[in-house]
């Protein structure tokens, strides 16, 4: 009997604690995405003296065949398919490299990380400076001086070909800090018997890189490509502040289209229908954190 009671004090208590944050994700999520899947049934339109009808399935079908959201998708596509291995692989060459017991190594960590704790809106601001077209534009000018003057100074940021590879360097540079420090703490989990034990016998740096380091990163690697999924598919204040989507869509993206469509040409139902299929990108990508990682091997 007292062990129950104080099991169920227990309980209470941990619902207790956790009551704010269950109540900001009823309020701040659970609530607005119920409201967001109700208004794609309709025909919402801000200012709009049509009464409000429901539409069913209709406005999902209008938001697939609308090429600007298929150019959206695919942009997000390809910009997941370069940023999660390329970020993936620098991140932990980044964690590699500061993981080792030298003096000085925490301020090439916070070095590392420091883009991470920049605003977006600042870092987008810096770049775009970065990218002028003049041949004064540091970008230019550091690309002239590495090829000899061969090169002419491009428009990085209104040419449909290095749009969107301009704002991944961007993204690059910014966000691989956070990858960094996830598997940072992972590398620093891994028993250093393991690396003394094949020290003796014999083997090199690469092959207990190979064998002892990547098998044991394994589920922190695979959640850090999953997250790194899922920050591709948000893309959307480098797009917002560099580009508006352009050049003729090249850097178009589906949170740039929902946006768009729900404050510029007020289709909120348009907006919310975007958003659901955002939503639903998005779950497929975490949903194979269950496939890919066991339960009984959980990141710790």
């Amino acid at each position: 009997m007292i062990a129950k009671f104080f099991q169920k004090d227990d309980t209470r208590t941990a619902l207790l604690m956790a009551a704010p944050a269950l109540i900001g994700l009823l309020l701040f999520v659970a609530v607005p995405f119920l409201l967001a899947v109700i208004i794609s049934f309709t025909n919402l339109r801000l200012g709009s003296p049509l009464p409000l009808q429901f539409l069913g399935l209709e406005q999902y079908r209008r938001v697939l065949l609308d090429p600007n959201f298929q150019q959206a998708l695919v942009n997000n596509g390809l910009f997941a398919l370069v940023m999660v291995p390329l970020q993936t692989a620098l991140a932990l060459a980044m964690a590699v490299l500061i993981n080792r017991p030298l003096p000085g190594m925490t301020i090439f960590r916070t070095i590392f990380f420091m883009p991470v704790v920049f605003p977006m809106a600042l870092v987008a601001v810096i770049w775009t400076i970065i990218y002028a077209p003049s041949a004064n534009g540091m970008m230019n000018a550091i690309l002239e001086s590495i090829m000899l003057g061969l090169w002419e100074p491009r428009d990085f940021l209104n040419d449909p070909q290095l749009a969107l590879p301009a704002i991944m360097l961007l993204s690059l540079w910014q966000g691989a800090g956070f990858q960094m420090v996830i598997i940072l703490a992972g590398l620093q989990s891994i028993s250093g018997s393991l690396y003394e034990a094949a020290a003796i016998d014999g083997s090199n740096k690469w092959n207990q890189f190979r064998y002892i380091t990547l098998p044991q990163l394994r589920n922190t690697l695979i959640f850090v490509m999953l997250l790194t999924s899922i920050l591709s598919f948000r893309l959307f204040d480098q797009v917002q502040i560099m580009t508006q989507g352009g050049p003729n869509g090249a850097t178009t993206t589906v949170m740039y289209e929902a946006v768009k469509a729900s404050f510029e040409q007020q289709k909120m139902a348009k907006g919310a229908a975007m958003t659901v299929i955002f939503f639903a990108i998005v779950l497929a990508i975490t949903s194979l954190q269950k496939v890919l990682i066991p339960e009984d091997s959980a990141i710790d």
